[in-house]
């Protein structure tokens, strides 16, 4: 099983940015999709983005559309979120996660991913 380490949250202003890093130990890592997802208080963790052992991203959801750019480095085992453009309503904690299974198609499904890291909080002020 992949374990997996967030870091790079933070406090940011409006209109800001932060890149958040998930680093990968155990398993093939670049064999498996990754995603980002992330929960406020009293909501449901929600799907962010997540990109394929080869690279490909699967479509953001509207409301991260245009700000935030998943990526991935497999030799140094890193799975990225680039976020700009931040609003307050992006303030949650962000999770990564690694998918259940390798060389599996990219995937949004909260229930395709088996190894979840511990969250980084991320913090907008308007």
């Amino acid at each position: 099983q992949v374990q997996l380490v967030e870091s790079g949250g933070g406090l940011v202003q409006a209109g800001g940015s932060l890149r958040l890093s998930c680093a990968a130990s155990g398993g093939t890592f670049s064999t498996y999709s990754m995603g980002w997802f992330r929960q406020a208080p009293g909501k449901e963790r929600e799907f962010v983005a997540a990109i394929n052992w080869s690279g490909s991203s699967a479509p953001y959801p509207e409301s991260v559309k245009g700000r935030f750019t998943i990526s991935r480095d497999n030799a140094k085992k890193t799975v990225y979120l680039q976020m700009s453009g931040l609003k307050p309503e992006d303030t949650a904690v962000y999770y990564c996660a690694a998918a259940r299974r390798p060389l599996t198609t990219v995937t949004s499904r909260r229930e395709d991913f088996g190894s979840w890291g511990q969250g980084t909080q991320v913090t907008v002020s308007s």
